[in-house]
């Protein structure tokens, strides 16, 4: 199973591509506001308003064998210590190696912004390089998840 933390996700039609070819189920998750898909293999699941809702609903059930597609950090360290692959827009991989240093620099970060309330930005933008490496790195993952 793929779980998409999907309120943000700006890679939900390549999931559903990649997920479709491989004959995997798809759950994306959000608060509302996300477009069902037509397709049989995506369930849209939405989970009531609130905090941090959507992240506890993919916590609580994936494990060894799922993949799980955030930027969420704190999700992402709930998921990998549950088992489950965990992927960022981006591509970039979240284990049980480098999860630790990224929850560390996420609190880093956002202690800076808090000391500094008129720094604007700072983030990169999406590009077509990202979109590539997530969808090479969706489907080792998969392939990695089958195993």
């Amino acid at each position: 199973m793929i779980y998409v933390d999907a309120d943000a996700c700006p890679v939900k039609a390549e999931v559903e591509r990649v997920a479709t070819r491989h004959g995997v189920g798809v759950k994306m998750v959000s608060n509302g506001g996300i477009r069902p898909s037509a397709n049989p293999a995506i369930e849209t699941v939405i989970v009531p308003e609130g905090p941090d809702e959507a992240d506890k609903w993919i916590a609580e059930r994936a494990g060894a064998g799922d993949v799980v597609i955030t930027g969420d950090i704190p999700l992402a360290a709930r998921c990998v210590e549950g088992g489950a692959l965990v992927l960022k827009p981006n591509g970039e991989a979240l284990t049980e190696r480098n999860v630790g240093a990224a929850l560390a620099t996420r609190d880093l970060m956002s202690d800076l912004r808090a000391a500094d309330p008129f720094r604007q930005g700072g983030g990169k933008g999406f590009t077509k390089a990202d979109r590539s490496r997530f969808l090479d790195a969706l489907e080792r993952a998969l392939r990695q998840a089958a195993r």
